[in-house]
């Protein structure tokens, strides 16, 4: 277990003194009828992360126009294809940029840090890996509720047990991915099973691949839209009738 001083940050100067920038990384944020909060997510994470791609994945409010007016590209899907769907779109759009050396897929509803993608990809920048996955379970800043912990848990032990990688939390959705790793993704799953399919197709290309301590925020926002137990049902679901 670490502690809060052993979680790894992010670099914030490079070694001639100059500011880190992450102007050659793409935030791949999924967009379903979250209008109440993305304009904010989207305006805090370019205080760091200037390129930002929302897939507004059939939104049926404003989501699409508010992330627009925070700065952010915005690619639609005409109807609601998933969650996994919407991932991939975004990483396909990502890869086309010359100047994108970094994927990081990051929700759109308030609950990742950008202080944690940060960290993410540096650690990508000193090649370490070719995927860096955030995990709520390696300190103890993250307090998920009784059943989503049960039903997380079972997750990853079904996870590892199928697919070759080890991890600790395998249904987060902060990861970052270098170029080959992004490029050796093609996500078919649209709903919640696209996160063990993301850890399969890592596996079966044989892709360098770490943990990173992460602190997910659950908000109010998020408990009233009971995403928490939801996510949890969904993900419970999928992998009885994967």
């Amino acid at each position: 277990m670490l502690s809060d001083d052993a979680v790894p940050g992010p670099d914030t100067a490079r070694q001639d003194g100059a500011p880190v920038t992450y102007d050659d990384t793409w935030l791949v944020v999924p967009l379903y009828n979250e209008a109440e909060v993305i304009h904010d997510v989207v305006t805090h994470a370019r205080e760091t992360f200037p390129n930002i791609v929302c897939v507004d994945d059939g939104s049926v409010d404003d989501s699409g126009a508010r992330a627009t007016a925070a700065g952010a590209v915005v690619v639609s899907h005409p109807i609601n294809l998933g969650q996994g769907a919407a991932i991939q779109t975004g990483i396909e759009f990502a890869l086309r940029r010359p100047s994108c050396r970094y994927v990081v897929t990051f929700d759109s509803d308030g609950q990742h840090r950008t202080e944690d993608a940060a960290a993410m990809v540096d650690r990508l920048r000193k090649d370490e890996a070719d995927v860096v996955f955030g995990s709520r379970f390696l300190d103890g800043r993250t307090k998920p509720g009784l059943m989503k912990k049960l039903v997380l848990k079972t997750a990853i032990a079904f996870s590892n047990a199928t697919s070759g990688v080890h991890l600790t939390d395998t249904h987060n959705g902060l990861r970052a991915f270098n170029r080959t790793g992004a490029a050796a993704l093609s996500i078919k799953q649209n709903r919640m099973a696209h996160a063990s399919e993301i850890v399969d197709q890592v596996g079966k290309a044989g892709l360098r691949y770490t943990e990173q301590p992460v602190h997910i925020l659950y908000t109010d926002y998020s408990r009233k839209k009971g995403q928490s137990l939801l996510n949890s049902v969904n993900i419970l679901t999928e992998l009885l009738y994967k």
